[in-house]
């Protein structure tokens, strides 16, 4: 699952402070940047809200796995065309039986405090997501043993073949590889250790976290001399102070600005395909959300283009399912509608059957994803005729979280990112027993085919499985699948090699910024 308040300005003066940035309230000239000091080379990047922790093992949500996919490391990691490449693993071999598979780790790799990086660290990070059952636990069910062969080598056992364990090991940093005194002194949710490329060095609540560059890490040296993430929920905020020359980076982007931006010479704007999905969700565990023909109603009773046009301002791919078009692991799905009557229809079933219909919706709602507060006033003016009125109830997203996991929500809006294999898309969401599992889903058939897609091999046999599997999830609500985003980020001109990914990964290692002193030796 990926995921507080605007700011009056973002003027920046000069001033003596080294660390972070402050919020200007008045008197300073747009444009300007604050003194950092001994980091005056940062990369000041604007993140459109605040993490709620950062334990890659622990969180869920984007905005932590931002500042995170700079700071840690996985044992392999995907290239910009999502293939699986070594990392923290130099090598692997995997058994004819496709059920032992041995990893080889990089000599000499340390963490931020100078500690090495042995096998028993990648044991005790596998072991810990397994033992504590925390949110990625999906990713390793089918790993029956980790054992530190050496110092340097790894060997997991799987109960079955399991053709996607490299994505699931390294396709985003929910996976990392953590340090045990980190955890252990239980630092690691507001200070963690890890090997990346930046460390982290500060945060202020409600402001920003900074991040200084990692001398030692194993692919060299960052460019920058750092990151400064700044939290700025306001698109329209940090879209000016990019423009004003205030921030370098941001990823929010009002959507409706993107064909405006495309001739916009003071940014270099980035709108990209994504393998991410945004989605409603009606929790099964509430009456009369447990019934189907409720959920169908409430499928028939949307108006999916309008909310699509209203949120994604042509940047997205309407999709009733959620692996996009042009995807090997793609199927076709258009069964609903915005058919008022057919809605109606269905009310009527469940209440010949004895289901009381409903007459309120609570729509659980993040400012700090504004399209989700977008999609929910739409849907309120689309259940109207149908004699629901639509509560929207509009938290931050820490809040969203706890309320979500708590289940105490009618429906919500959300999405995830950074999907690669179609395990990715479905499992933790829609099996019985799935991590993220928050609509409380259960259906046998789709839990048999879920889990034999897992294991399955051979490549068209396992989309076969997930196709039906995807076809039963729509059908039968789980989700309400709305529509595949673009990956829109904008950038100075003066920052050099980023690119925007496919994945949302967010990743500043090779990036430089071009001006006057605040390049560092090393390679472009």
């Amino acid at each position: 699952m990926r995921e507080p308040a605007g700011r009056s300005t973002l003027s920046r003066c000069v001033s003596n402070l080294v660390a972070v940035l402050l919020i200007a309230a008045t008197g300073c000239a747009p444009g300007q940047r604050v003194d950092l000091g001994d980091l005056s080379g940062n990369l000041i990047a604007a993140i459109a809200g605040e993490p709620d922790q950062l334990d890659p093992h622990k969180t869920s949500a984007y905005f932590s796995f931002q500042v995170l996919e700079n700071v840690f490391d996985t044992l392999v990691e995907p290239d910009e065309d999502l293939r699986m490449r070594p990392a923290l693993a130099e090598s692997w071999q995997v058994s004819a039986d496709q059920r032992v598979w041995t990893f080889r780790l990089r000599p000499g790799v340390t963490f931020h405090d100078g500690s090495p990086l042995t096998a028993d660290d990648v044991v005790f990070s596998y072991r810990r997501i397994i033992d504590e059952h925390l949110t990625n636990v999906d990713r390793l069910s089918a790993v029956t043993e980790v054992t530190a062969v050496d110092p340097l080598t790894v060997r997991i056992t799987v109960a079955r073949p399991t053709p996607n364990l490299l994505t699931n090991l390294g396709g985003f940093k929910g996976m990392a590889i953590v340090q045990r005194a980190n955890v252990e002194t239980g630092r690691i949710a507001t200070h963690p250790v890890g090997t990346g490329p930046f460390e982290f060095r500060g945060a202020r609540s409600g402001d920003s976290i900074t991040l200084v560059a990692n001398d030692d890490h194993w692919a060299g040296p960052p460019r920058l001399n750092g990151v400064t993430f700044r939290f700025i929920s306001e698109p329209a905020t940090a879209l000016s102070a990019l423009q004003a020359g205030e921030i370098d980076w941001t990823d929010a982007i009002p959507t409706q600005r993107v064909t405006q931006l495309r001739n916009d010479d003071s940014l270099t704007l980035a709108v990209t395909p994504s393998n991410d999905y945004w989605y409603l969700a009606l929790n099964h565990a509430r009456a009369p959300w447990h019934d189907l023909r409720v959920r169908r109603a409430i499928a028939f009773g949307i108006d999916r283009e309008a909310i699509v046009t209203a949120t994604g301002y042509g940047t997205a791919t309407a999709n009733q399912l959620a692996i996009p078009p042009g995807d090997f692991w793609y199927t076709h799905y258009d069964r609903y509608r915005y058919d008022l009557d057919r809605a109606r229809a269905l009310l009527d079933e469940a209440r010949a059957a004895g289901v009381d219909p409903p007459r309120r919706l609570d729509m659980l709602v993040t400012g700090d994803y504004p399209q989700t507060v977008t999609a929910a006033q739409i849907i309120a003016d689309n259940v109207a005729p149908l004699g629901i009125t639509v509560d929207i109830r509009t938290v931050d997203f820490a809040t969203w979280l706890d309320e979500q996991n708590n289940g105490t929500f009618d429906m919500l809006m959300m999405g995830w990112l950074g999907n690669i294999d179609p395990d990715d898309y479905y499992y933790a969401q829609h099996h019985t027993d799935g991590a993220s599992n928050a609509q409380r889903f259960s259906d046998p058939e789709v839990d048999r085919l879920l889990d034999a897609a897992r294991a399955e091999p051979d490549r068209d046999r396992r989309k076969a499985l997930y196709d039906r599997a995807a076809t039963l999830i729509a059908d039968r609500v789980s989700y309400l699948f709305l529509y595949n985003p673009a990956v829109v980020q904008a950038w100075s001109p003066d920052l050099s090699g980023y690119r925007a990914r496919r994945d949302a990964a967010v990743r500043f290692r090779d990036a430089s910024l071009n001006r006057d002193g605040l390049n560092r030796d090393g390679p472009p």
